[in-house]
């Protein structure tokens, strides 16, 4: 505790245009978005004495529990973006519907913005993102983009094929499959793109890091199973069971694309790994990330610290890759199988290595992400037999018997 308040009093960053310095404890940093994953990431920044002030409008998020600066407002409105960054020497966000012009303007102002707003535009236009994917020659799967339910008729020739809107879509909602004509009265009505359909062997995800002066560590690769009825990832494996040459060529390509969107921070990129081998990468999230989740425990440094320590302009902490670990999420039962869930919730505390996330999140609709559950071992086969075990107590919850 000496050291690091020590540190805090020696570490200065330069901020402002004006050369102004500021020790880390007088730092006034905001987050736009207020659900888990910012508060997973309050938690990494409390460690380094740090005054976090949340925007988000509702009240109820994870958030709110964790920070005395509580805005309760609206991330993707102008007026409120600027109004609540005006106060901060930096702004970061926790997802990626916010106000990207409101960014702008305050970093005009001297705000430090994490990542750009350039980053976040690209990001939240699915179809902007494939294109600048392509535009940089990092392979992803072929895609058109399509206005509406109507104009998916001029497209029958493609199918069948996955629809994906162009905004606003995560955790599954927001794609689905057309594999016919007679899928197109269901389909979504609103811009989207229709990509051709790859035979997909695994679905891969790696987290990068990448600081202002470009210097670059890379996470290992996880594997992600998807639930398929809900679109949404059911538990991932950390190392992933890949062959070496596509694990290095994955985290190439991830570095590859960190390079080209000139990131601060991190970025989470999501890959399909074709039954060809062949590597796609799919979708991009330049912040913490549901699939970096396993390196509180089983990496030297989390994701949410490396993400505290890069907006900070400190050193990268180590990627290094500790322990094996299974991520299994956890999902809003219904109603009635709430009772169930909490024994549930009750055995896996008792299960050696297993570290329990809860959200606290008030209840939502059945099969919103409520938490997580990490297994740590030695090994990859240790911690896979207590996920088994793990993942069928869940089931149960969920499930009717």
């Amino acid at each position: 505790m000496v050291l690091l308040f020590q540190f805090c009093l020696i570490k200065k960053l330069q901020l402002t245009n004006d050369k102004k310095l500021f020790m880390l404890e007088n730092l006034k940093i905001g987050i736009l978005g207020g659900g888990q994953l910012g508060a997973m990431l309050v938690r990494s920044a409390i460690d380094f004495g740090l005054d976090i002030a949340i925007l988000e409008k509702d009240s109820s998020a994870p958030c709110a529990r964790f920070v005395n600066k509580f805005t309760c407002g609206d991330p993707m409105d102008y007026e409120t973006v600027l109004a609540f960054g005006s106060g901060m020497d930096i702004v970061t966000i926790e997802k990626e519907a916010v106000n990207v012009n409101a960014l702008k303007d305050l970093e005009k102002s001297g705000v430090k913005v994490y990542p750009s707003p350039d980053i976040i535009g690209i990001i939240q236009d699915k179809y902007l993102q494939k294109k600048f994917l392509q535009t940089n020659g990092i392979p992803v799967v072929p895609g058109i983009p399509v206005l509406n339910r109507y104009d998916l008729r001029n497209h029958l020739n493609i199918l069948p094929g996955c629809l994906k809107k162009c905004t606003n879509g995560y955790d599954g909602k927001g794609v689905m499959i057309i594999r016919s004509e007679a899928d197109i009265d269901q389909a979504f009505d609103e811009s989207c793109v229709l990509e051709e359909l790859v035979d997909i062997k695994h679905e891969i995800s790696v987290i990068v890091s990448r600081n202002e002066s470009g210097a670059i560590e890379c996470y290992d690769p996880v594997l992600m199973v998807f639930n398929k009825d809900r679109m949404i990832l059911d538990f991932q494996i950390c190392p992933a069971n890949l062959d070496m040459d596509v694990a290095m060529e994955a985290c190439n390509l991830a570095i590859k694309t960190a390079q080209a969107l000139n990131l601060t921070g991190i970025v989470a990129v999501e890959m399909f790994v074709a039954t060809d081998g062949k590597l796609y990468v799919n979708e991009l999230a330049p912040r913490p990330h549901n699939s970096g989740h396993h390196t509180i425990e089983a990496s030297t440094t989390s994701q949410f610290e490396q993400q505290t320590r890069l907006i900070l302009g400190l050193p990268m902490g180590s990627t290094k890759l500790n322990k094996a670990s299974v991520m299994i999420n956890i999902l809003e039962p219904a109603a009635y199988r709430k009772s169930a869930m909490g024994d549930a919730l009750k055995t896996i505390l008792s299960t050696t290595d297993a570290h329990l996330h809860w959200y606290g999140k008030k209840d939502g609709t059945e099969g919103r992400k409520m938490g997580h559950v990490t297994i740590v071992e030695t090994n990859i086969e240790n911690a896979l037999s207590k996920a088994v075990i793990i993942r069928h107590l869940l089931k149960e919850g969920y499930e009717e018997k």
